[in-house]
């Protein structure tokens, strides 16, 4: 398997590009702001062709690229329902400071020309590879991970988590459409599940493993020791 991933925009927001190898067909994962450049020099590093794009949630550090994405390439953008309007009107998902920072600017948001809606448990087949969906709403009410297996190195399958989980914390879940308790429901029933030998890939940050966070994440750690009452408050980390 071949997954390019890079930092993009005033978010550093991850994008990846994931194919089976080289001149093949792949799929992007969350193109944010300035992720379009990216996208294509990994393409044209690798002879790829992009035949979807996956958005893990509508917040605009992840989708602002998505509609140009899809449609250099003739692409299919998937999304869960619960977030698909954020792809016209990221706007109503903002926190205060990003609105404030982007008053004043000519932005136009559109739907790609084709949108897929995601469900949980869906197992999508695309460009030679299957990636298992997984609902994980408190960030969005339509936050999705995307999971592949990957069967090399020890490594049962890699997890693009979006802002569900990240190395060492989880996102934040004060914006609009966020809720902590959902959050910590998702992370009890979707990530603790999971066996340590999956490989993280988040929306910011470094890598990690379900093992990894497991062990040190502060977040998990509170769900195990406190499973009914968690007692590490929210955070705010994020757009």
């Amino acid at each position: 398997m071949l997954i390019a991933g890079f930092p993009a925009g005033p978010w550093g927001t991850n994008c990846y590009v994931v194919a089976t190898g080289a001149g093949a067909e792949c799929v992007v994962i969350d193109p944010g702001k300035d992720a379009a450049a990216g996208v294509d020099s990994v393409i044209r590093e690798h002879r790829l062709k992009p035949v979807s794009v996956l958005v893990t949630h509508g917040h605009v550090d992840h989708m602002w690229c998505v509609a140009p994405v899809a449609g250099t390439y003739d692409a299919t953008a998937y999304i869960h329902p619960n977030d698909r309007h954020l792809l016209a009107d990221p706007m109503s998902g903002m926190s205060a400071e990003t609105t404030a920072m982007m008053l004043g600017g000519k932005y136009e948001f559109a739907e790609p020309d084709r949108v897929e809606e995601l469900a949980d448990g869906q197992t999508l087949t695309l460009a030679g590879l299957e990636f298992l969906v997984d609902h994980t709403p408190g960030h969005t009410a339509g936050s999705v991970t995307f999971r592949a297996p990957y069967a090399e190195q020890d490594i049962e399958s890699v997890l693009f988590s979006g802002d569900l989980l990240f190395q060492g914390s989880i996102g934040r879940t004060d914006l609009p459409g966020g809720d902590h308790p959902t959050m910590l429901r998702s992370l009890r029933t979707k990530v603790l599940t999971l066996a340590d030998n999956i490989v993280v890939l988040p929306g910011h940050g470094e890598q990690t493993s379900i093992g990894q966070e497991r062990l040190t994440n502060p977040y998990l750690l509170d769900l195990i020791d406190n499973p009914d009452e968690p007692s590490v408050p929210p955070i705010t980390r994020g757009l």
